[in-house]
């Protein structure tokens, strides 16, 4: 077994690994080594829109709108439902500026806000109806990363090369950059979103020097005089024990691709999670066997999933947020009915699919389906497909509703009188079964008119056309209790020496919620940042 010395070892390379490496260089400690059992680094971060939820930021107040710590609280109050800590939603609006700031002072991380982004239940008390908390990376040259700059996760399904900013979501513009621009930036690799983030936030680690272990599992947590002092990882070449001296922090994501966690765990049906294949468990199971306490375990950050093919052929969870927004467009059980606002938020919608029969003991929603029609498919796209050429394999299409509602085995008539419904409901611009389009959190998402119609739209030109809809999840919020420093609490509310976590792998601070675009990623850097900055005043002075 080799061994090897560190000030603060980091498990994971998302943006809270990453996050709490560079804080705890930046905060004292010499060494610091960031350990991932991939190949490459970013884990989902890197696959994301890449946006921080970050109320009360400096950027805000140079707007017409500034934010407040009274009304932050206010609105994460107002979706607890008891289950988002008050202690912890303090630590996140109070520490959230101070990282914003400390980032954009001392490293290549800068922020700005997505423009004109609401909170995701803007209506709610606090909510923010007009922007200002949701907050991105410009475009980052990922040339700055030498090596480095293949070595960091893909997504399938986000654009590499445009800032949220430049989209109908960000409203900084009514449409992607032209192609001209975009071959440009592909020419420098310039990227944006998850990428931007991710590698800036890598470019911070170089540049301190923080080491980036890839391909280094860790298996176990080593504890002496009741203080977590290092870790024990397999590396394909054999055993490495690295000891902590001033803390280690988890940062290893959830547990959503671990079958049998999901089973044990999570409160309904995860069919697809839409992360990264290496999120199973390994920091969760490290916490729980070092004496943590948990907490948060039934929730995920839920996200409605369709099943599309990439270039090799092999299926993968598309995220359908946007697409089940637009216009003629709605979502059905078997029985043909519709069973909730498509435009709400996607972490909201996931309890939809999670809807008991206590007599028949089924899910009542599941399977769901995404109806369509042609000029839905014209206008808006699906996946890319935007109605060119042979439909493929992954959607159902039919000439009447009558006969796709028979290819998918959904109740035809009931289909059928759903949208007579529908058609005969939004003629009026209005959703009286659902609320849909009542929201700004609805039409901000839609065709970017802004208006009801922007959700709202017919169903009448065939062919007809539909997709099943699978319940997805961006990662699992459930994991170790943490204070508002990141260190992990024992079953006695007590702390764990030596031990913090941050990000999917702790227990959330937003319970069943999703404040805001970049809800997930905020408090994965807050509680990341806080958690390399203690461990690093915890070292000793020796």
């Amino acid at each position: 077994m080799k061994h090897d010395v560190f000030d603060v070892v980091v498990l994971g390379s998302g943006a809270a690994a990453l996050a709490a490496a560079v804080s705890a260089r930046g905060h004292g400690a010499a060494r610091v080594g960031v350990f991932e059992k991939a190949d490459v680094v970013g884990g989902t971060s890197a696959m994301s829109g890449g946006m921080i939820w970050i109320p009360c930021n400096h950027h805000m107040a140079a707007t017409a709108h500034p934010d407040s710590r009274a009304e932050a609280l206010r609105y994460l109050d107002s979706l607890s439902h008891g289950m988002i800590l008050p202690e912890l939603a303090e630590a996140y609006v109070d520490t959230g500026p101070e990282m914003v700031t400390w980032f954009e002072d001392n490293t290549p991380v800068i922020f700005e806000i997505v423009e004109d982004f609401p909170d995701y239940h803007p209506e709610q008390p606090g909510g923010s109806t007009v922007g200002g908390r949701s907050l991105e990376c410009p475009l980052f040259a990922f040339g700055e990363l030498g090596d480095w700059a293949e070595r960091v996760s893909q997504s399938r399904q986000m654009s590499r090369h445009v800032v949220m900013n430049e989209t109908t979501l960000g409203r900084g513009a009514t449409t992607t950059p032209a192609a001209d621009v975009l071959a440009e930036r592909e020419a420098a690799d310039l990227r944006g979103c998850g990428q931007a983030l991710v590698g800036r936030l890598l470019k911070a680690c170089l540049d301190r020097g923080v080491e980036i272990h890839t391909g280094h599992r860790a298996t176990n947590l080593t504890a002496a005089d009741g203080r977590i002092t290092g870790v024990e990882f397999d590396t394909g070449a054999g055993t490495l024990e690295v000891a902590a001296r001033g803390g280690v922090v988890l940062a290893t994501g959830g547990f959503e691709w671990n079958p049998e966690m999901v089973r044990d765990f999570i409160r309904g049906p995860l069919e697809r999670p839409a992360s990264i294949e290496t999120n199973t468990g390994d920091g969760l199971k490290m916490a729980m066997r070092a004496g943590a306490s948990i907490g948060n375990m039934q929730e995920a950050w839920w996200v409605p999933t369709i099943d599309v093919p990439n270039d090799a052929g092999e299926t993968f969870a598309w995220m359908v947020n946007r697409e089940r927004v637009q216009p003629r467009t709605i979502m059905v059980n078997r029985r043909g009915k519709r069973f909730a606002n498509e435009a709400s938020n996607y972490n909201a919608f996931g309890a939809a699919f999670h809807q008991l029969d206590p007599g028949t003991f089924e899910y009542v929603n599941l399977p769901a389906w995404m109806v369509f029609d042609q000029p839905y498919l014209t206008r808006s796209g699906l996946a890319r497909y935007r109605g060119e050429g042979p439909v493929p394999d992954w959607m159902v299409s039919a000439d009447s509703l009558a006969e796709l509602a028979d290819l998918c085995d959904i109740d035809g008539g009931g289909l059928e009188e759903t949208v007579e419904r529908w058609n005969a409901q939004v003629a009026d611009l209005d959703d009286p079964d659902f609320g849909r389009g009542r929201s700004i959190n609805d039409t901000h998402w839609g065709d970017g008119s802004r208006t009801a119609a922007a959700t709202l739209g017919p169903i009448d030109t065939p062919p007809y056309f539909a997709v099943q809809v699978r319940p997805g999840a961006l990662g699992t919020k459930g994991g170790p209790r943490t204070n508002g420093r990141g260190q992990v609490l024992d079953l006695d509310g007590e702390e764990i020496d030596g031990l913090y976590a941050a990000g999917n792998v702790m227990a959330s601070v937003m319970g069943m919620a999703y404040g805001g675009a970049g809800g997930t990623l905020g408090p994965a850097m807050v509680f990341g940042f806080a958690a390399g900055r203690h461990a690093a005043q915890q070292l000793p002075s020796v």
